[in-house]
């Protein structure tokens, strides 16, 4: 097992990395049928292909040539990577459609981005400025990542959530602010359906303590309330149902 472990981390070749880019929607996704796909359902794969030859060409201070590229992949691929961002092996952009990753990203590797996703900075200064989004983390549709910030290994950020704070390893972050709602999740997966509204509890919360403080108020004070009671209950009971039947 662990000279498996060496191999996988070994630092490959360009045209082994680009092979390997090419692997990797096989294992991630089981919508791909064959390899004929790759070449017009993968945007999320060509772009990582594309921005190897750009990184590559950034380090070697052809800047100009390397945003040229990237920006063609920008036009055709509808995400824009920029060349100098550090991403890892075995990334996988799922469908990929407006994904933005800044130019001081690093994705290490095993990380799965979908749809929608801002990898952004917050500052104009030069510098450290965008996430850092350590190995094996899934960051959900439309998530916002924002800043010099990191996602520890293993991290899930929920769908649409706003991320502008670390979150520490093996967490799963949800909500705008992003809030850390589950700890040492070593499953590997981020399974959307398991994420709890916070909206929603907080207005059964809420619900909850006005009737207990409605009953205070009647019992000490002798206020008879009984119609407007029973149509507040009615009502209490149908926002309950609703409740419930998004549970399931």
């Amino acid at each position: 097992m662990s000279q498996e472990i060496k191999e996988e981390n070994k630092p490959l070749g360009y045209w082994a990395q680009i092979k390997e880019d090419f692997s990797v929607p096989k294992k991630n996704d089981p919508a791909l049928n064959s390899n004929i796909e790759l070449l017009f359902n993968y945007p999320g794969v060509w772009a990582i292909v594309n921005h190897r030859l750009a990184n590559r060409l950034y380090k070697r201070n052809f800047k100009l040539l390397s945003r040229i590229i990237m920006g063609l992949t920008q036009f055709f691929c509808n995400m824009d990577i920029h060349p100098a961002a550090t991403i890892g092996r075995r990334v996988f952009i799922d469908h990929g459609i407006g994904v933005v990753i800044g130019e001081t990203t690093i994705i290490e590797d095993d990380v799965l981005i979908y749809q929608g996703v801002t990898l952004g900075g917050v500052s104009l200064n030069k510098g450290k400025r965008h996430p850092t989004i350590k190995a094996n983390s899934v960051i959900g549709s439309g998530a916002k990542v924002l800043g010099n910030i990191t996602v520890g290994k293993n991290g899930k950020i929920g769908a649409n959530s706003v991320v502008i704070c670390d979150v520490p390893k093996n967490c799963t972050a949800v909500g705008v602010p992003a809030k850390v709602i589950k700890r040492e999740d070593k499953n590997g997966k981020l399974n959307h359906a398991d994420l709890p509204d916070i909206n929603k509890e907080m207005f059964e919360y809420l619900l909850k303590r006005v009737a207990v403080l409605e009953h205070a108020v009647k019992k000490y004070d002798g206020i008879d309330l009984s119609n407007e009671d029973h149509e507040l209950e009615c009502i209490y009971k149908k926002f309950i149902g609703a409740m419930n039947s998004i549970k399931k």
